[in-house]
């Protein structure tokens, strides 16, 4: 028998207690011996909670317990899950988190103790929820060098976008009710401003190319500045904000980046909506694959966090090869990147396009019926070259970045 701690009794801790529990059987057949829960510590008391006869307030019980094996820490937040896992993972405990933070900041560190031990440290469910995407990328994907990743990676503000594009609502308006349907955090900095997708879209370059990228340095927008009137633009364009993470190999270096972007229907990510996330491929040899699922959600992560404990199991006394070096990932320059621009300006269109055909080149004029702005979209261009340029054009309401997959 298998015996596993369990570091933080909330929706995914809970989840995977849960799951380990009721799928119990099934999952005993497939590790080929029983998977059960020892203890679980929190800080608080669960009365009248099963997980009562389990639970431990002394993180030192579950670090020290030579029974466990196994240790799932869903705690989340950088502190103190990190100085826990590598505890663990000293104590020769195999680790499995679902804590993208923790994964995105001390990824090869912990990796590398755990090679040293000789035991796991594994983490799917730290990117893309319920979606299977680290574990592919690290096997079935592994003959192929990775040309590109991008992602819908964030189910909060894909939810938020379709929403505004369906109903033509407002930003705020939208985000409230997001917040009350419970698929918006009280505080949805780290979402909205997207912060969530830059640790995700890091952890996934990272293993695709064996080195490590700081999302400190990825250039990262949010979708605060989007508005009803960006979303007409899109329709009278035929295409969709989404807010993508994405990475691509430029010559020997990686370009990366989160951003919103228009899209269009020759896209494959382009009918992902609401809550679910998407993560395409590309692939040198087998082209491009998507996985698309729930990206967050109880069970959703806690099915992947109990994939790994599965893993984990079955090899105990193998570490599993990640590669994933400390080393630093070349990146190309932010301002080097080459995009197309959506530019929305204040004033009137005859009055401006010959200084926007100066500045920008050749353009294509949109035209969503609005008299007191007008707005264009740019050839392929530098970050650096845009903003050179916009500077010196009166009146830049916004832009956004248009993406030309499928597109002649």
């Amino acid at each position: 028998m298998v015996k596993v701690g369990v570091l933080g009794y909330g929706t995914v801790g809970s989840g995977v207690v849960e799951i380990l529990e009721k799928n119990k059987d099934i999952i005993a057949k497939r590790v080929g011996q029983e998977i059960s829960v020892k203890a679980v510590l929190d800080l608080r008391d669960f009365p009248g909670d099963p997980v009562e006869k389990v639970l431990v307030h002394d993180f030192d019980i579950v670090a020290n317990d030579p029974e466990i094996s196994i240790v799932v820490e869903t705690m989340g937040g950088v502190h103190p899950a990190y100085e826990f896992v590598k505890t663990c993972l000293e104590n020769g405990k195999s680790v499995c988190t679902s804590n993208k933070a923790l994964v995105a900041a001390y990824g090869p560190e912990l990796l590398a103790l755990a090679e040293e031990k000789n035991i796991n440290f594994l983490f799917e469910a730290s990117v893309g929820g319920g979606i299977p995407i680290i574990r592919p990328l690290k096997t079935s994907l592994a003959p192929d060098e990775i040309l590109e990743i991008s992602g819908i990676l964030n189910g909060t503000t894909n939810y938020i976008l379709t929403e505004m594009t369906e109903k033509g609502s407002d930003f705020d308006s939208v985000l409230k009710d997001a917040q009350d349907k419970g698929y918006a955090e009280k505080d949805p900095t780290a979402d909205v401003e997207g912060y969530d997708a830059c640790r995700k879209i890091a952890i996934l370059t990272s293993l695709a190319y064996g080195k490590q990228l700081d999302f400190e340095d990825i250039y990262t927008e949010g979708i605060t500045r989007i508005t009803d009137r960006d979303i007409a633009y899109a329709k009278k364009m035929g295409a969709k904000v989404k807010i993508f993470g994405s990475s691509k190999k430029v010559g020997d270096k990686v370009s990366a980046m989160v951003a919103p972007q228009l899209i269009y229907p020759e896209h494959p990510l382009y009918s992902v909506d609401g809550v679910f996330n998407a993560i395409l491929v590309k692939g040198n040899m087998v082209g491009d694959v998507m996985f698309y699922g729930q990206g967050a959600g109880k069970l959703a992560t806690a099915s992947a966090v109990v994939s790994d404990v599965m893993d984990a199991a079955k090899h105990a006394g193998v570490n599993i090869i990640t590669l994933w070096d400390a080393e630093k990932l070349d990146l190309v320059a932010a301002e080097d990147a080459r995009n197309v621009f959506f530019v929305r300006v204040s004033g009137i269109k005859a009055q401006k396009s010959e200084k926007v055909k100066e500045l920008f080149g050749n353009v294509k004029m949109v035209d969503a019926g609005y008299d007191d702005e007008f707005a264009f979209v740019t050839e392929e261009m530098s970050e650096g070259d845009y903003e050179k340029a916009a500077a010196q054009l009166d009146g830049v309401i916004n832009k956004i970045r248009v993406d030309q997959t499928g597109l002649a």
